[in-house]
């Protein structure tokens, strides 16, 4: 997920879900700090919009609670304007505090440029293909192609080391993780989809090559 919400307004939340979507983020919605939690445990959030007065727990415990495990960019939106309030949420691990009512575009400008310097550039071009490293979306001669954000991932880090042939085991590792409980075979069947949607013709690929006995290269 790459923005989850945390207000207790549901005019206020709907309107800025719909705002963020049209950007094509992926968005969810808590009205509760109980659900944030339940949210955030399991899917995370790149961005996490938080206001602080929520019914059951508060947002400083939701924020004390995420930075225990996650450097996600923590943006708490309060209408509480107190320095005390400021100074505690930036303590217990904000990135950002700003006050409301805010400028819905202004915050959308803000959450842009989180991703664009945080994450990763956001429009990756090579020949035929357009990346969108904020949405995980593909390009492909111009078209949207639906990837998984495996495929999209794996993708991404042959284009980053074009003309470099990586071993299968540090893609793997990198993609799904070293301690992952996928084989290695899962990562020849990803390869195998993404020709089947980046190549002119999937059985003989000119961007991803197959090094025998090693790894891949993109060309």
């Amino acid at each position: 997920m790459d923005i989850l919400i945390v207000e207790d307004n549901k005019e206020i939340g709907k309107l800025l879900e719909t705002f963020l979507r049209k950007e094509n983020y992926i968005v969810s919605v808590a009205e509760s700090g109980e659900k944030a939690m339940r949210l955030f445990e399991m899917y995370g959030a790149k961005v996490v919009i938080l206001d602080i007065m929520l019914p059951g727990i508060d947002g400083f415990a939701i924020c004390s609670k995420i930075r225990e495990t996650s450097n996600a960019h923590i943006l708490i939106a309060s209408a509480r304007t107190d320095k005390d309030d400021k100074l505690k949420g930036l303590n217990l691990g904000a990135d950002d505090y700003i006050e409301k009512p805010y400028d819905i575009d202004v915050l959308i400008a803000k959450i842009n440029g989180i991703f664009k310097r945080k994450y990763a550039r956001e429009m990756i071009v090579e020949d035929n293909l357009i990346l969108n490293a904020v949405t995980g979306s593909l390009k492909v001669d111009g078209k949207d192609v639906v990837v998984t954000t495996k495929e999209f991932e794996l993708l991404k880090l042959l284009i980053e080391n074009k003309g470099v042939t990586l071993k299968k085991e540090y893609i793997f590792s990198t993609i799904w993780g070293s301690d992952s409980e996928s084989e290695l075979q899962t990562l020849t069947v990803h390869i195998k989809w993404l020709r089947e949607k980046i190549e002119e013709d999937a059985k003989k690929p000119k961007h991803i090559i197959t090094v025998w006995g090693v790894g891949y290269r993109f060309e």
